[in-house]
This record gives structure tokens, sequence and C-alpha cells, in this order.
């Protein structure tokens, strides 16, 4: 099973970016989306420390929201 998570790009340097996952700042090549034009302040999948596809704020809202309803089960268990 592959996982992806949504972060938020707060710096870019070239093709390499700083991202924010739910508080924690990763790094994360940007060359898999080197044509969807990706900039501060847009979210992307993060798979393996590569952005794999950019999405727009709600569908990482969403996202987000989906995994924190699994982990709320998941310690209700």
């Amino acid at each position: 099973m592959c996982l992806a998570v949504p972060g938020k790009v707060v710096k870019i340097d070239g093709d390499r970016a700083e991202v924010d996952i739910g508080g924690i700042r990763r790094e994360a090549s940007l060359a898999l989306v080197a044509d969807q034009a990706v900039g501060v302040g847009d979210y992307v999948l993060i798979h393996t420390g590569y952005a794999i596809a950019k999405i727009d704020e709600q569908e990482a809202e969403a996202i987000l929201e989906a995994w924190s309803q699994v982990a709320s089960a998941d310690s209700d268990a």
C-alpha cells in the first residue's frame, strides 16, 4: 500500500521545497511536479520525500480530516 500525505509548501529552493505536514517541516523534491507550477502556499501530496501531485486547499483539508477521524477511531479501540 502506498501512502501520501498533504503538505503545505513554505519555502522553495530550486527543485526542493520545505513543506509543513501537520506542524512538522520536511524537505521534499518537486521534480515530479515540475509541470504543475507549485508555489509557496500551495499544497502537495508527499510520498517518500517527493511531491507527487499539487492539490487544492479543500482537498488537503479533507484528507487531513479523514486522517484525524482514523486516528480518533484508532485511539478509541
